[in-house]
């Protein structure tokens, strides 16, 4: 008996089926969010992997909130707290599970809360869970979140969720969304996902980038299976705000605490790019250059999306650089409304191959 074929089949007559792969590793990875190529470093791995060799127990145990909060944690939490200036941190088991946490919970009976339509789908799936009224707004439009909030004549709290880099088009949200949260006295939630370890001066993400110092009105959440190259992710905000998540975050309450190796890792590497920063930056740079001298294409982060809004050919094209010896994201909807490349312009990538996979590119697109 079948279940579910049906649906299988329509979604592969409209060339959107996927399935998991694994690819020869000798090809050379421009689809992945390793952005600065740590997910290969050996010497922060058995950095971490000592690290680990001095503790008691190496498992999590327990939620972070029974018995499986540990100091390796607790240090971590600190060190990204400290340099991106927020009072506290919390660590979580991912990306995910972190907007579940933030917007399930926060957002209460009487709250609105307001989400950029181009919201990471865990924002979008959390906005189903909340208690409070969701209302979306247009992408990184600061005028139409300001004509919503002054429609508003009746609620308890506002809050405001946006990305600091947004994962499929790679912009970067305005240094205005922090005077307008500021002005109407709302929450500020700033998924950095994509922009922690990749924009700013000293690659702390989308308030670095803008110059702007976070205040108690201000939540930063990321991931450290990114430009960490590790896994799982954190939340920063003011010591009133942790401690509230600590109480009513379901996946921080009712999940198993973050892997301790995992976090060990990220702490390594994030030691790595602040030693480093300024030669990380000067790299993004010039692969951003590269971009913007081959295909017209400026981007502040270091995802670059081609749109080509036909799934057939998206995937005939990632095969024809697959067959060159090169992986690229073929995105598809619902991820994306229309069908794209995404090229990551990965720092372990050469200027050699992203010179041949944009000279491919272009002969495809034509």
């Amino acid at each position: 008996m079948t279940y579910y074929q049906k649906e299988l089949d329509a979604i592969k007559k409209s060339n959107r089926f996927r399935v998991r792969k694994l690819y020869n590793s000798r090809i050379k990875d421009l689809a992945s969010n390793d952005y600065l190529g740590l997910g290969s470093n050996k010497k922060t791995l058995r950095k971490a992997y000592q690290k680990l060799l001095k503790e008691t127990s190496t498992a999590p145990k327990a939620s972070i909130i029974v018995n499986g909060y540990s100091k390796i944690h607790k240090k971590f939490e600190k060190k990204l707290a400290n340099i991106n200036h927020f009072e506290n941190g919390i660590v979580v088991g991912s990306g995910f599970l972190a907007n579940i946490s933030l917007i399930e919970s926060m957002a209460r009976k009487k709250d609105i809360i307001f989400i950029d339509e181009d919201y990471h789908a865990s924002g979008i799936l959390a906005s189903k869970l909340t208690q409070g009224e969701v209302i979306f707004f247009k992408h990184n439009d600061v005028k139409d979140l300001e004509t919503k909030i002054k429609s508003l004549t009746s609620y308890n709290r506002i809050l405001v969720a946006i990305e600091g880099v947004y994962s499929m088009n790679g912009d970067v949200a305005p240094k205005e969304f922090y005077t307008i949260c500021n002005k109407y006295n709302t929450l500020l939630i700033v998924d950095e996902a994509h922009s922690s370890g990749v924009i700013g001066e000293s690659l702390l993400g989308w308030f670095d980038y803008h110059h702007l110092q976070p205040k108690p009105n201000h939540i930063k959440m990321g991931t450290l299976g990114k430009a960490y190259g590790s896994y799982g992710a954190y939340i920063l905000a003011s010591n009133e705000i942790i401690s509230f998540l600590e109480n009513r975050a379901k996946p921080i309450i009712y999940s198993t605490a973050p892997s301790l190796f995992d976090i060990a890792l990220a702490h390594e590497n994030l030691k790595l790019i602040q030693k480093n920063k300024k030669s990380f930056h000067k790299k993004i740079t010039k692969q951003q250059q590269i971009i913007k001298q081959q295909l017209q294409i400026e981007t502040s982060s270091l995802i670059v999306p081609i749109i080509i809004n036909d799934n057939k050919k998206v995937l005939e094209i990632q095969q024809e650089l697959l067959n060159f010896g090169y992986i690229v994201g073929a995105i598809r909807q619902p991820t994306v409304p229309k069908a794209i490349i995404r090229m990551i312009i990965k720092l372990d990538i050469s200027k050699k191959d992203i010179l041949k996979v944009c000279e491919i590119l272009k002969k495809a697109k034509q």
